[in-house]
């Protein structure tokens, strides 16, 4: 009996042993499962396991990159398929097994380990003084890995240490590139060896302070590129840099820090800069997921122009010239033996030495890339007449110019010995005013008469021979006119008789050579084509002096003929409004019909509505803002342009955007112009594109909101169109079903609801829309459509909303109001 209760009491001891494991086995786990964003202190992350930001962003772990078989720590990608690594610990220490522990200390660093020989591989270095009782480390949704005391989670600011303050190769939003003036840290990012080595390489990327702040990149310790000085909107050195949707980007200078930040205007787009490690450039990649990779979307590195003092000092570079490298006026080659040989490097000197007094001028140059600014002066509240006193009064000056070029410009920079690394650009570049001597500035300003002299010589000749030419050809006209009246009158290209001049008075814009436009399109190449349409296709197109177009060739096979291309000429050439496309001429030459018209470089609104991807680029604000630039160009066209005119052929694919996302109606060979006081017209064919026929405007914005075709929706309960899917949500009272699903809940509700307030039976003047669009008043209960394919709330027998539904009479009228 006594054995068996001795028995019974090392089971129950045992049971209550195992529960107790249990309970602190569960514990354990429950501490890591409570916040998977977390390292708490004294807990380790082993291979295979990760760390995931809170929205699932980025994530934190082991890696082996490429074909390499050496073991790092590492910050990547989540959610895309191909792993993209953006920060690694131990870049230069690899761990060469997956025996790897990194832990988090009670004292606040981070200690990566060999478990095998317990030798520390990399640890974080703490760049703050305060002390910490109880600290963590968290991975955020911007990519940072922080170290905070625990409880301290809404102020991250002044962390204990982060990633963000050491780079390796890459630059996300947020991060900073520069240097703290305070605590001496400098931020910099440099190339990985290879693709497969995530060690040092020979690239980096820096600010330079050493005077007004730029970026440089280094080759090792070599410079091989400058961005040029920030002037208030962009590096000096990339005029073309324009605002976009996706981002916005800012270089601070002030007495704490100086340093190059971007920042996500659209939290989805997935983007980073990232030095190269076999070219050294830097990339702007954006993720794109229909292909499931990263594309480059700019490179600021674009010619051989773009290599750091290509042309040395006092030399400018412009990549069009051949020679690509000039002395500026004033200045000689140092060598010029060198120059003939296309060695430029050693650069310029002085015709003629400064005089130091007050004799000394400027010249003015426009549209360059700022010189190299280390050793520079700089003084951002200082107006630009007292800069030039100020450069004037140092006989050590050489160039200054204002620091801001937004509105009027402002502050003042100073240089001082040699100008280096100077470059041309067609438009958009920088101003920079140089010093030289009296005699000197004398004799350039002698120069510039004589050669104005020339050129009046040139021009009175010119237009003598252009005289004789045009009073020849005008002989020559009225010879052939006479000539055809007596024979006959016979038809022009357009169906008009020859001998009236209304067809030729209504093409008041210019019209393009035929080589001018194979040359600025690459012959029509493939590459170039932008889209097709009904009246055919149209290309991208480059002029000679820059300016992209947009070229619209008339198809010999076009649905749309010479009828329509005449209409489109005719109604557009007359129309200005910021809300329609500017058509800048037309080209005439044969069988060929072409219209040119600035180009759009976001295309038609269909690529984003009705894209999966694109579509989550166009808030519900940008949606809204072009329904009303939508509505503004209508409201022009049907009432207070110089012509009336009726588009006829409104859907998404004719709505355009430009760089700024602003909408702009284009395509009118189907138009019909109105005389000023005419209020109807009759037609004898059917116009328009199925599944946008009048009301098409109402149509139009019923897509934008919901982001679906209404020609191809056919709801699968109860096979309505779009038209009829919304009238049947209107009297559910569940309008706001309709707003597009990838907008979540980020949208008015009281401008959806104003946005698809519409039935084409009273349809409201374009005035009273725009009114309602940007009222607050109530709205009167809309009226059934008249016409959708699908169930209608009446009588099937006698509702008009079938597809059996169709009329006789071949003739349409149009009725001229402000709709």
């Amino acid at each position: 009996l006594t054995d068996t209760l001795i028995m019974e009491d090392i089971r129950v001891s045992k049971t209550k042993l195992l529960f107790a494991l249990l309970v602190l086995y569960a514990s354990i786990t429950c501490s890591h499962c409570h916040a998977a964003h977390t390292l708490y202190a004294n807990r380790t992350l082993r291979y295979n396991e990760t760390i995931v930001s809170a929205q699932e962003t980025f994530e934190l772990g082991f890696f082996s990159p490429g074909n390499s078989t050496n073991h790092y720590v590492g910050i990547w990608y989540k959610k895309i398929s191909v792993r993209t690594v953006v920060w690694v610990a131990n870049r230069n220490t690899p761990l060469t097994d997956t025996s790897g522990e990194l832990t988090l200390t009670h004292q606040g660093v981070l200690v990566l380990r060999d478990a095998t020989t317990s030798n520390v591989v990399w640890s974080s270095t703490s760049l703050s003084t305060r002390s910490v009782s109880n600290p963590i480390a968290q991975l955020l949704d911007t990519g940072n890995f922080v170290i905070h005391e625990e409880g301290e989670e809404t102020d991250l600011e002044d962390p204990i240490w982060q990633s963000f303050d050491f780079l390796t190769d890459t630059l996300l939003p947020g991060m900073k590139n520069g240097k703290n003036l305070v605590t001496g840290i400098e931020r910099y990012y440099t190339s990985w060896k290879s693709v497969d080595d995530p060690a040092v390489g020979r690239f980096s990327v820096w600010v330079d302070t050493r005077g007004y702040p730029e970026i440089f990149i280094r080759d090792e310790q070599e410079l091989k590129f400058r961005s040029g000085p920030w002037n208030g909107l962009r590096f000096s050195g990339n005029p073309t840099v324009k605002p976009n949707p996706f981002f916005n980007y800012t270089f601070v200078v002030n007495q704490r820090e100086i340093y190059y930040q971007y920042n996500l205007i659209n939290t989805s787009v997935l983007t980073r800069l990232v030095i190269q490690p076999i070219t050294g450039h830097i990339e702007r990649l954006l993720w794109t997921e229909s292909k499931q990779e990263w594309e480059p979307y700019f490179d600021p590195e674009s010619d051989h122009c773009d290599n750091y003092a290509l042309c040395g000092p006092f030399g400018s570079c412009n990549i069009y010239n051949s020679p690509v490298c000039t002395c500026l006026k004033g200045f000689e080659p140092i060598s010029p033996d060198e120059w003939r040989v296309a060695d430029s490097t050693r650069g310029c000197r002085r015709t003629v030495p400064l005089e130091c007094g007050g004799g000394d001028g400027f010249i003015k140059y426009t549209n360059l890339k700022l010189p190299q600014t280390r050793g520079s002066w700089y003084n951002q509240m200082m107006t630009l007449v007292d800069c030039e006193k100020m450069c004037k009064s140092n006989c050590s000056c050489t160039a200054y110019t204002y620091t801001n070029i937004l509105g009027t410009g402002s502050g003042c920079l100073l240089w001082f010995g040699n100008l280096t690394d100077i470059r041309m650009f067609a438009e958009n570049g920088d101003t920079l005013y140089v010093r030289v001597s009296a005699s000197e500035l004398d004799s350039i300003e002698n120069s510039r008469g004589s050669n104005a002299r020339k050129r009046v010589r040139v021009i009175i000749t010119i237009a003598f021979v252009a005289l004789v030419i045009l009073v020849s050809i005008c002989l020559f006209y009225l010879y052939n006119r006479k000539k055809r009246q007596e024979q006959g009158t016979p038809q022009n290209e357009f169906g008009r008789d020859s001998g009236t001049r209304s067809g030729d008075k209504d093409l008041e814009l210019h019209v393009f050579r035929l080589s001018t436009l194979i040359k600025a399109t690459n012959n029509f190449s493939v590459s170039n084509k932008l889209g097709e349409g009904g009246f055919g296709p149209v290309y991208k197109g480059v002029l000679k002096d820059g300016q992209e177009i947009a070229v619209k060739r008339l198809a010999k096979t076009s649905t749309q003929g010479p009828h329509e291309f005449k209409n489109e000429v005719i109604s557009i050439s007359k129309l200005q409004h910021r809300n329609l496309v500017k058509l800048l001429g037309c080209c005439i030459k044969g069988d060929e019909k072409m219209l040119v018209y600035e180009y759009m470089p976001n295309k038609g609104l269909d690529s984003f509505i009705f894209d999966e991807n694109q579509r989550k680029l166009l808030g519900w604000s940008a949606r809204y803002h072009i329904i009303n630039g939508i509505a503004r160009g209508l409201l022009y066209l049907h009432q207070d342009s110089r012509l009336r005119i009726i588009h006829r052929d409104l859907k998404l694919s004719n709505i355009l955007l430009d760089t700024n996302m602003n909408p702009k109606i284009s395509d009118f060979g189907m138009a019909r112009a109105f005389g000023g006081n005419q209020i109807e017209a009759n037609t004898n064919r059917l116009v328009g594109t199925y599944g946008y026929m009048a009301p098409d405007f109402g149509v139009l914005v019923l897509e934008i909101v919901c982001g679906e075709k209404n020609r191809l929706f056919i709801h699968k309960e109860h096979s309505n169109n779009l038209i009829g899917h919304a009238w049947l949500l209107h009297t559910e009272g569940r309008s706001l079903h309709l707003v597009d699903k990838c907008l979540g809940e980020s949208f008015n509700a009281s401008q959806v609801l104003r946005s698809i307030h519409r039935h084409p039976e009273d349809r409201p003047t374009m005035t009273s829309v725009i009114m309602m669009l940007g009222g607050e008043g109530p709205l009167s209960s809309p009226k059934e459509p008249g016409f959708y394919v699908g169930n209608s709330t009446h009588d099937t027998a006698q509702s008009s909303s079938s597809y059996g539904a169709s009329s006789n009479n071949e003739l349409s009228i149009t009725m001229l109001h402000g709709r």
